[in-house]
């Protein structure tokens, strides 16, 4: 079970590893068979032999070559740039990848809390319901009793059509949340999915330090966003520094053995060594461009190292006070929903006592359902402020 983002991620990290390995072959030994027969005729005016006796067309005569050779590089600070360079890609490759882990467990978790609002909600409603129903059945009992009227009943049924309307909406908003959990996943959206958790202190807890000053090291140190982005500057001055040892002289060795001859039966070896030495002195000035291009990209980097660097301190600062809001939210909530509570129960008194009309009665609902809510939306936010908490420092893959 896991997101086509993560995938995707994984795959583009595997391509960055497998140009290290092509960076490293330029400094490898390189080994080639080679096989050729070939028929020839020369003019040999052509080839500047003008004497007498000697015909104008020579040939044609068969020739036979086969050959082993190797060539290696003994001394090319230019490849050994762009091998360092391909490494520290690949390290902006895995920690770009890390990056992409950590949104991916961001969203399905934000996802899972979405699902556990939604499934609240529909609990919530289900205990409006409840209520509407023996609101109901008191008013009708009263009506009989002849201590209300029959605008009271006309009321509680009308409250109860729109808790049973309320109760279709949030039943409606609780599948499309699962079937976004299961996109979030990378499942079939047909898969049933079960909530086990509630929205709860609990949920939506990591690993991440509760004082400022530490949230911000580890986010610092643990950021793979920050982390990729530092690989990617390293690599772009890598580049840099392999496009400039360019201009230095290069080394190689070359070597051969074969058979050769005019006919198989009378072919002979031959060998052939040799070092060559190769000092670039100018190529149209693209080195130069090149290695502008690419102090172009590593300026870039600062500032995107920069930029983020403030980002985490922004997102760490953000995410606390949210938290901190969050739950000064819920202790607001749970008094509110405490006392809507109360008030309901005394409002069926006064009514059940035939003292007012269920007016009384349906303002108080509608004040506890407004409270439910209130509590709901408290405790989401205070789980969604932990998971931001959670990613701005690194550690939404510790989220339970």
């Amino acid at each position: 079970m896991v997101p086509p983002s993560v995938s995707i991620a994984g795959f583009r990290s595997d391509a960055a590893a497998a140009r290290v390995r092509q960076a490293r072959s330029g400094l490898l030994p390189s080994f080639s068979l080679s096989g050729s027969w070939a028929s020839r005729s020369f003019n040999s005016k052509a080839q500047g032999i003008s004497f007498p006796g000697v015909p104008t067309i020579i040939g044609p005569f068969n020739a036979y070559d086969s050959r082993v050779r190797l060539t290696q590089t003994l001394f090319d600070f230019a490849n050994l740039g762009r091998v360092s360079a391909a490494k520290s890609e690949a390290s902006a490759a895995g920690a770009q990848r890390s990056a992409v882990v950590e949104a991916s467990a961001q969203s399905v978790a934000l996802a899972y809390a979405r699902a556990s609002r939604a499934q609240a909600v529909v609990t919530a409603r289900a205990a409006d319901s409840v209520l509407a129903t023996e609101l109901v059945g008191l008013a009708v009992a009263q009506q009989q009793a002849g201590v209300s009227a029959s605008i009271d009943v006309t009321r509680a049924k009308t409250q109860l059509a729109e808790a049973v309307g309320r109760m279709i909406i949030a039943e409606n908003q609780l599948d499309r949340a699962r079937i976004d959990l299961a996109r979030a996943l990378g499942i079939d959206p047909a898969t049933p999915i079960a909530l086990t958790d509630t929205l709860n202190a609990q949920m939506g807890l990591a690993d991440v330090p509760a004082d400022r000053s530490a949230a911000m090291a580890q986010a610092v140190a643990a950021r793979p966003d920050l982390a990729a982005e530092v690989a990617r500057g390293a690599a772009a001055r890598t580049s840099a520094s392999a496009i400039s040892a360019e201009r230095l002289p290069r080394l190689d060795l070359e070597a051969d053995y074969g058979l050769s001859g005019v006919r198989m039966p009378d072919a002979v070896g031959t060998r052939q060594v040799a070092i060559q030495v190769t000092l670039p002195i100018l190529d149209g000035f693209r080195r130069e461009g090149r290695l502008a291009e690419q102090h172009a990209v590593v300026r870039e980097s600062e500032v995107r190292q920069g930029d983020l660097r403030q980002q985490v301190s922004a997102d760490v600062d953000g995410a606390l006070l949210d938290l901190r809001s969050a739950a000064a939210q819920q202790v607001v909530a749970t008094d509110r929903l405490l006392l809507a509570a109360e008030e309901v129960s005394q409002a069926r008194q006064r009514f059940k006592a035939g003292v007012v009309g269920n007016i009384e009665v349906i303002t108080a609902q509608e004040s506890l359902l407004r409270a439910r809510d209130a509590d709901i939306d408290a405790r989401f936010a205070a789980v969604t402020a932990r998971i931001a908490l959670a990613r701005s420092v690194g550690s939404a893959r510790t989220l339970h």
